[in-house]
């Protein structure tokens, strides 16, 4: 296949910007450099921790796999959606804020978040002066003026935003805006200043955004995501967006505390994928925190499970397809340890026989007596895991009940697991038929170190019905504990107004996370304070009911306490 070259004349900055051109994450070595160098179709963009964000054009990806003996799933990113759909006291932040020994608000931390952007004209990012609590807004949206070194987007300065919020038309100067709401309601929850209507959970604490782009139209149409989808994104433009926080926060010297609400049921959920390995990087990182949400699948029919005996037995999994034709997109992981295949049963009973696996493997095939296409793709071994990955893709689907049979062609374990997109990214017709609600925490919350609280009714102590579950394929337990995520408080661009999720949870947490770091970093408690140590006095200081058995997969460790942390330490 011929590569295209555009121009070696063009900058990063025009390359990236050309209508087909894709990113791609591969891990960064030497051999990584001298491969780019050599090509002129290929260019190097940020180098992130261990992994880089490398662009080409969309025609040049099968020689690159090629090349490499990649399948595709390894360095191609993941598209990604939002996880949101009285509570301070709940959890036991506010009596944190008012303790006049602790009296610990946030000063000297950072919150930041990779989200919807923020509403920085809000009265409840500003100090009383007037001046903004937002340090930095990378909005990845606006081209112009990118931060150095990510080569698309503009930054934000505290300064710009400060002479935009004193002028007549602030978005004049500084035209970031959060038309979603997301971002802005996240934020408030965490960090709204105590003067207004509503008090975040660390007031003083200064504030990173990162407005996050839309996933290339390439990665829409190959996980089958409508291209009309507004809030889809790319998991390479986290990674971005996350290193560009660390960066800022290192010039700041300032601890940090990372708000992570946004996620996807693609990759293994076991924590080996590139995403959740980088995360977890994050999370040994002193003076840094990640609170993320664990998602909310638990109740939407998106993950199945179960056990083949032994080689050649077989098992079933049926989906239901919608009557508007929506695409069906699933994934079926199986451990490094077995051999599966499939074969696919239409509503009618069209049969296509069972396809033998061979790694590195797409079969396309067009039924005969119905419009739907079936691509079956084997992808073995799945860096980091090892395991065996079964992409499944039909088009046009009939309306009605698919099967999936999975044929045991050597079996050791057994376990399978299968994943549909997340909510908003699948039709919602979409559905598996006996699906398990275990094991649907999304990633990047199965990255390990993360603190990850699932959502309840502050109200009533009820579990949130869609709050997903743990644990993960690798196995680890999940969620580490539970925060209010049921109709919180917290601004929009538009007004004060609720939200429920687990968005709002990691919210809370990221707040609560804030305290912690400043009792630790800033006031020199515990110096070293990372996710990992934070995490551990939280579920410390959690509250557990006595008819519970802790720790558990939809509770973890308790509800979320940050006081009764405190009074556990002095104990």
């Amino acid at each position: 296949m011929a590569t295209q070259q555009p121009s070696e004349a063009l900058s990063i900055e025009e390359f990236i910007a050309l209508p087909n051109t894709i990113d791609l994450i591969f891990q960064y070595t030497r051999a990584l450099q001298q491969y780019v160098d050599n090509r002129p179709y290929l260019r190097l963009g940020k180098v992130v921790r261990d992994y880089a964000i490398v662009y080409t054009q969309q025609e040049n990806l099968q020689t690159i796999l090629d090349e490499l003996g990649e399948s595709g799933v390894n360095i191609m990113p993941m598209v990604m959606g939002l996880l949101g759909r009285q509570d301070l006291d709940e959890a036991g932040i506010t009596q944190v804020q008012d303790q006049p020994y602790l009296n610990l608000k946030g000063q000297g931390v950072l919150i930041a978040f990779v989200d919807t952007g923020i509403d920085y004209t809000n009265q409840a990012f500003r100090f009383e002066d007037g001046t903004s609590k937002i340090q930095y807004i990378w909005d990845q949206t606006i081209p112009g003026n990118a931060p150095e070194g990510y080569y698309f987007g503009t930054e934000y300065t505290n300064a710009q935003i400060n002479e935009a919020l004193q002028s007549e038309n602030p978005f004049a100067l500084v035209p970031t805006q959060d038309n979603v709401g997301h971002g802005t309601f996240l934020a408030s929850v965490a960090a709204s200043r105590e003067n207004n209507a509503y008090i975040g959970a660390a007031p003083d604490a200064q504030l990173i955004v990162v407005k996050l782009q839309k996933a290339r139209s390439f990665y829409l149409e190959y996980y089958l995501v409508p291209q009309d989808q507004q809030n889809v994104y790319a998991s390479s433009d986290l990674m971005l967006g996350l290193q560009y926080i660390l960066e800022r926060a290192y010039e700041l010297r300032q601890p940090t505390s990372i708000g992570i609400s946004i996620g996807t049921n693609l990759g293994g959920h076991d924590g080996l994928g590139n995403l959740e390995t980088y995360v977890t990087t994050l999370c040994g990182l002193q003076g840094v925190a990640v609170s993320v949400a664990p998602g909310n699948e638990s109740a939407m029919k998106h993950h199945v499970s179960g056990v083949i005996e032994e080689a050649g037995d077989t098992k079933d999994i049926e989906i239901r397809a919608g009557d508007n034709g929506a695409p069906i997109f699933m994934n079926l992981w199986t451990p490094a340890s077995d051999k599966t295949s499939i074969a696919v049963t239409s509503p009618t009973g069209e049969v296509i026989n069972r396809i033998p696996f061979k790694p590195g493997t797409t079969l396309e095939s067009k039924l005969v007596l119905e419009k739907a296409r079936v691509i079956v793709s084997y992808v073995f071994p799945v860096e980091g895991s090892g395991s065996q990955l079964t992409m499944i893709k039909i088009i046009d689907p009939t309306p009605g009940v698919w099967k999936i049979t999975i044929f045991g062609d050597n079996i050791i374990d057994g376990t399978y697991h299968a994943w549909l997109p997340l909510t908003g990214l699948v039709d919602p017709q979409i559905e598996f038929l006996e699906p398990d609600p275990e094991y649907t925490i999304v990633v990047p919350a199965t990255a390990l170190g993360t603190i990850t609280s699932g959502a309840y009714n502050s109200q009533d102590n009820s579990l949130y019905i869609s709050s997903s579950r743990g644990p993960t394929r690798l196995p680890a337990g999940a969620p580490v504990m539970a925060a209010p995520g049921v109709n919180v408080s917290g601004v929009f661009p538009t007004g004060y107004g609720t939200m429920t999720g687990t968005s709002v949870s990691a919210a809370i947490t990221a707040g609560a996370c804030a305290l912690g770091l400043q009792w630790g970093v800033v006031e020199r408690t515990e110096i070293s304070m990372t996710s990992f140590l934070l995490r551990s006095y939280f579920i410390k200081g959690c509250i557990r009911d006595p008819q519970i058995e802790y720790p558990n997969n939809q509770w973890g460790y308790g509800r979320l306490n940050l006081i009764n942390t405190f009074n556990q330490m002095g104990e």
